[in-house]
Formats: C-alpha cells, sequence, structure tokens
C-alpha cells in the first residue's frame, strides 16, 4: 500500500501524465455526452411518432368510414414501426447512425418500403459517431503510450534508474507499483464518465460489468505490449515510435485491410436495387393481364384462388395481389442481402480475434445492441408485421368486406421493444488471448535476453 501511495505522489507530480489522464477524462466524458444527446434525439423521434400517428390514422378513419372502402382503408393507412435505442446504446452508436429506426410501412410491397427512408450524406457518416466506443479503440491507446512507452527508460536516460532500483528491496515492487498506479488512473479517467451516463441512461449492472472487463481487457493489451515493447532496452523515442507504429497497424491499417477484403469477398446488391427491383415488377403489373398477376399470387397464397373473379375495371385485391408478387419476386435478393449482412458480420468478428480493437468495438456494439444483427432483427420484425397487415387486410380485399370505424380498432399494433444486448464472450476472449500471446512472447523474449 505504501508503494502505490508513494507512486500516486510521485504521478501527481508529472504534471505532463496528469495533463494525459485529465485530456482522456474530458474526451471520455465529451464522448459519453453525445452519445447521450443522440440518443435522446432518436427517442425524441420515436415519441413524436405516437401522437403523429394518432392524427393521421384518425384522420384517414373520418373519410374512409364514409365509403367503407377497405382498399383505401390499406392503402392510406400507414403503421408506424420503430427500434428505440437500448440502455447501453449511448456508449457505442453503431449502426444506428446510419440505418432507420423508425419506419411508417403500409400493406402494400413491403421491400421498397424497408429501403426508401431518408438518405444521409455517406461522408459524413464514414467516420463514425464520436462515442464511447471510439475514445476507447481509438484514442485511449495514444494516452497508454504516453504514460507507459518511458516507464523505465525515462529513468534510464535520467541516470537515475539504478540508485532507484537499488533504494527498494525488490525492483519488481516498484515497477509493479508504477504499472499499477497509471493503469488505474487511465482506468478511472475512462470509467467515470461512463458510470455517469450509464446512471442516467439507466443502464442494466450486468451491462455496466461487461463494458468494465471490455475496458480492463483492452487495456491490458496495451499496457502490456508496452512493457514487451520496453524489454528492448532502447530509448524512450525508439519505443514510442515503435508502439505509435503498432497503434496505427492494429487500430487502422490492419482493420481496413480487413474489411476491404470481407467487403470484396462479400459482395452485396445494395437495398435500393432491392426496392428496385420489387418496384419494377410492381410497375410491370399494370401492362399484363391481370391473370398473370393473380395466378402468380394464388401460387403462394391458394386460400384466395376461389374468391369472385375480377372484371375489366380496377379492383383492390388485383392492386395489393401485385404488389406481394413483386416482394416475392425480390424475396430472393432481400434473403441474399440478410445472409450477406450477417456473414459480413461473422468475419468481422472473426478479424476481431486476432485484431483486438476491432474485438473491443464489435463487443460494444454487440452489447449495446447495435450491431449489424440488430439491425437486421428490426427487419425482421417489420416483416412480420407486414405479414400481420396483409392477413388483416386481405379478407375485406378479397371479400369485398366493407370497412367501417370499428374495423380500424382492430388493426394490428407493433409493439417495440429495446434490444438487451448479449455478452460477447468470443470477442472479449480474442482480446485476453491476444494479451496472453503478447505478454508471453515478451516474457521469452526477456529470458532469451537474461541468457
Amino acid at each position: 500500500m505504501n508503494a502505490l501511495l508513494r507512486e500516486a505522489r510521485f504521478l501527481l507530480g508529472l504534471k505532463s501524465a496528469v495533463a494525459a489522464m485529465v485530456a482522456l477524462f474530458a474526451l471520455t466524458a465529451v464522448a459519453v455526452s453525445a452519445g447521450l444527446v443522440e440518443v435522446a434525439r432518436q427517442e425524441a423521434a420515436i415519441a413524436r411518432i405516437g401522437p403523429q400517428q394518432a392524427s393521421d390514422v384518425a384522420a384517414v378513419t373520418d373519410w374512409v368510414s364514409q365509403g367503407k372502402d377497405p382498399g383505401n382503408a390499406a392503402y392510406y393507412t400507414f403503421h408506424a414501426t420503430s427500434d428505440p435505442p437500448s440502455d447501453l446504446a449511448f456508449a457505442a452508436i453503431g449502426t444506428r447512425d446510419v440505418s432507420p429506426y423508425v419506419l411508417r410501412v403500409r400493406a402494400l410491397g413491403l421491400e421498397a418500403q424497408l429501403y426508401e427512408g431518408e438518405i444521409g450524406n455517406p461522408e459524413a457518416a464514414l467516420p463514425g459517431r464520436f462515442d464511447f466506443a471510439f475514445v476507447l479503440v481509438y484514442l485511449a491507446p495514444l494516452f497508454v503510450i504516453l504514460l507507459f512507452h518511458d516507464l523505465r527508460s525515462g529513468e534510464r536516460e535520467a541516470g537515475r534508474l539504478r540508485a532507484l532500483e537499488a533504494s527498494v528491496g525488490a525492483p519488481s515492487a516498484l515497477w509493479g507499483a508504477r504499472l499499477t498506479v497509471r493503469a488505474l488512473g487511465l482506468f478511472l479517467a475512462l470509467a467515470l464518465p461512463f458510470f455517469v451516463g450509464a446512471f442516467v441512461a439507466g443502464t442494466a449492472l450486468w451491462k455496466v460489468g461487461a463494458v468494465l472487463a471490455v475496458v480492463l481487457a483492452y487495456l491490458a493489451f496495451w499496457i502490456v505490449l508496452c512493457m514487451v515493447v520496453a524489454r528492448a532496452a532502447r530509448s524512450s523515442l525508439a519505443n514510442a515510435m515503435t508502439l505509435a507504429a503498432a497503434w496505427m497497424t492494429l487500430t487502422l491499417i490492419v482493420p481496413a485491410i480487413g474489411h476491404v477484403a470481407i467487403n470484396s469477398a462479400i459482395p452485396l446488391r445494395q437495398g435500393m436495387e432491392l426496392g428496385q427491383t420489387q418496384r419494377t415488377a410492381v410497375h410491370r403489373a399494370w401492362d399484363i393481364p391481370k391473370s398473370e398477376s393473380m395466378d402468380a399470387f394464388f401460387r403462394t397464397h391458394p386460400q384466395w384462388r376461389n374468391t369472385a373473379p375480377l372484371g375489366e375495371a380496377f379492383h383492390w385485391k388485383w392492386y395489393f395481389a401485385f404488389h406481394q408478387v413483386g416482394d416475392e419476386l425480390a424475396g430472393d435478393l432481400s434473403r441474399q442481402y440478410r445472409q450477406g449482412v450477417l456473414e459480413r458480420a461473422a468475419w468481422s468478428e472473426r478479424l476481431g480475434l486476432v485484431t483486438p480493437g476491432v474485438a473491443t468495438q464489435l463487443a460494444l456494439h454487440r452489447l449495446a445492441a447495435t450491431d449489424p444483427a440488430a439491425q437486421i432483427a428490426y427487419q425482421d420484425r417489420i416483416r412480420a408485421f407486414h405479414g400481420e397487415l396483409r392477413r388483416f387486410y386481405y379478407p375485406y380485399l378479397f371479400e369485398d368486406r366493407p370497412f367501417g370505424r370499428a374495423d380500424f380498432a382492430r388493426a394490428p399494433e407493433y409493439r417495440a421493444a429495446p434490444a438487451a444486448g448479449s455478452w460477447p464472450v468470443a470477442l472479449l476472449g480474442g482480446v485476453v488471448l491476444m494479451t496472453a500471446l503478447v505478454g508471453g512472447i515478451g516474457f521469452l523474449r526477456g529470458r532469451r535476453v537474461a541468457s
């Protein structure tokens, strides 16, 4: 305990070290605040949907109830869906920065509706959000390097290394205490702002513990790497340059190359292309015999085959039928897109097993339920809800039932619930494994030097 107190006083006397920890604390606080503001903005947008949705449905109800036309009800009634942020989303925004979290759908073809959301500037979205995950993955290693690159070499260059080690009974206790104090300072600079953000957001305790475990594992990796580099007994400048090169390689170059390789190996048709395929099929239906569209529809919905035949005049059941046929024609592309997104995510996790920065970021995204799997899960919930809508409206459309005011109240409602997140066991294990591997290399290297 005396050694830890001594090293704490020594660290507080180093203006550069104190400035570094204060700077990391400030950056983390700003990142957490930015995350909370973004989550609050998304929650406010979702909250505004409820009253607006009720107002729109009321207006449609008043109009449709006069003629009781089920086609008008199905066509003009929008149904709101939403994907509320989890209680940890403030720390890792993930795909919520570019993916829709509010979508109003109709009983018409779904594929085009899924991808006709607002399009942002891709260049603005490229850097990602400045959130807690960004600070931890990209900036925290730089502060580790700043505090640990000259842990031993700085004393040697100042000419007081031998005297310092001679003044203590066990040199290992001296360096262990110094390492512990500095590591604890960096950990607190990251953890304290996160605790405040977690309290404000009402984050579950198990998620708080999981994030702290991720933070400890990632800091441990960089601290161990600094210790391994320091074993070469080179100058502080050489250590700093070597560690800076390692930071650039592990956090920028290797992940960039890996993601380019993954994207090249698993190409994806963009969502707008899926919507275009569906819309092309819909527009084509106006130029072909109605029976062709209806036969295609009846192949997957045989229960409506024996309803009244179509005449020459427009009928809503034909209109909704060929929209569904358009969805089915784009179905293979949609499934390929879904599978491709999940395959890319799986390979990114494999990349994380050898790249601690990628593993740490993906672990936080999984805990916060802001990863691609959460995005796909929201789309799956929309598809399931859209199926409920079609099953609700089809009896009215195909059996020519009147659709009155009471029928609006019986329409399905989307039930939104934030995703819970999950333990990133494999990803966290990848960081621990890389830390152990680097530590083992440093231990063997030290034994060779000693012999």
